[in-house]
């Protein structure tokens, strides 16, 4: 079976403050690893926690392509890494709704493995994170200056 890793992050200026996500996606080769997407997104003002999950939704419906692929996620987020891999119930209600829509985008692939990797491991995860605040932050400046 092919396999894409798949590395995730998510964050907060402020807890809750201002959150973003980012994603970034390899595929194996003969050579090692190709990367072959990267997405972020802004999304409000979120717990760091909420943007972790929206990471992982967020690469869940760009791969929808990549259905008969075995999908190795790597976050930086102990915590969800252990709620998906169902070793830590979900307490918190919202946390709760966005591990269910992981659960239910999760049924239309064939194998998703989760893993745990130290912060300095998912990097560009987190450079996109941080771009997407940098530019939310761009955007404020330029609308206040315009008031």
């Amino acid at each position: 079976m092919k396999q894409l890793n798949v590395f995730t992050d998510g964050g907060a200026r402020g807890n809750p403050g201002p959150a973003a996500c980012g994603v970034v996606i390899y595929e194996s080769t003969d050579n090692g690893f190709k990367k072959i997407a990267a997405y972020g997104k802004y999304l409000g003002v979120l717990t760091n926690n909420q943007a972790e999950y929206q990471g992982v939704i967020l690469a869940l419906e760009k791969l929808l392509n990549y259905k008969d692929y075995c999908l190795n996620f790597f976050l930086d987020s102990e915590l969800l890494v252990k709620q998906l891999n169902q070793q830590y119930r979900v307490k918190d209600l919202k946390l709760g709704k966005l591990f269910l829509t992981v659960w239910q985008l999760k049924a239309n692939y064939q194998q998703i493995n989760f893993y745990h990797v130290p912060r300095e491991k998912n990097q560009a995860a987190d450079e996109i994170v941080n771009k997407e605040l940098d530019q939310q932050e761009q955007v404020k400046i330029k609308n206040h200056d315009c008031n």
